[in-house]
């Protein structure tokens, strides 16, 4: 992944309403399908859609000894950003928000989900892990984490929510509860459209809000490994030509 540092200057605006809509339907298509049936999906489902509407005006209470994050800081995977979160009117919170890598999934990896729309098979799988702290005194349980992925196109890639299993990443939202001092390892889904590829995660609660982003290598997607039974199926085949010859 290109690096991104010192790009505050001449940071492009970040394509964030008509593209995202195609994103969201993406992951309300593969939610609430199973691995052990082919359930149709939920609709209105994407948890990565990080709703909260913190601005740089935000009264969110910040406790004593708890520094923000500066808005339009450029960080590296594995380091942590202060963020003040507020995803309604009546609940808010400090979170310390770290992601800890990133890596590509296949198509492989969706097996038994519904995949029916081409735009999804065309997709690019990525799965990022997250860190997630409440440094502040809010309660903000059941709440998509506040992130997004962004693609080559400067797209924001909202996460995908799995109302079943999805052993490879969970990307559930937070616990039901999730109050002062609760802390949580997680992984997010994102699907980046006509195999585009992610560039960065990005906090951006609001279109005022400089966002803070994180790079750094993407691991590329492990080639599945052959079955037992391909393998003497090859190894057989093999034989009976050295034999023929």
């Amino acid at each position: 992944m290109p690096e991104m540092k010192n790009r505050r200057s001449a940071r492009p605006a970040l394509r964030s309403a008509a593209v995202p809509a195609l994103a969201l339907a993406l992951a309300a298509g593969l939610a609430g399908c199973s691995t052990d049936d082919a359930a149709e999906p939920a609709a209105g489902t994407s948890s990565g859609s990080p709703s909260a509407s913190t601005s740089p005006t935000t009264d969110v209470s910040v406790p004593a000894g708890v520094e923000l994050t500066p808005q339009g800081e450029d960080l590296s995977f594995g380091d942590t950003a202060t963020v003040a979160f507020e995803p309604d009117q009546k609940r808010s919170t400090v979170l310390d928000l770290t992601v800890t890598g990133a890596r590509q999934g296949t198509l492989d990896d969706f097996k038994g989900f519904i995949l029916d729309d081409p735009y999804k098979k065309k997709a690019n799988y990525y799965y990022v892990d997250v860190k997630v702290k409440n440094v502040g005194e809010g309660e903000v349980g059941g709440l998509p984490v506040p992130l997004w992925g962004v693609n080559a196109d400067n797209t924001l890639l909202p996460a995908v929510n799995f109302t079943t299993t999805f052993k490879p990443c969970a990307s559930t939202p937070l616990p039901k509860k999730f109050g002062p001092g609760q802390k949580v390892s997680t992984c997010l889904v994102y699907l980046s459209p006509d195999h585009g590829t992610l560039e960065s995660l990005s906090f951006r609660p609001d279109q005022a809000f400089d966002p803070i982003e994180w790079t750094g290598k993407v691991e590329k997607a492990k080639a599945d490994k052959p079955k037992k039974a391909d393998q003497k199926s090859k190894q057989a085949k093999k034989s009976k030509k050295n034999k023929n010859g």
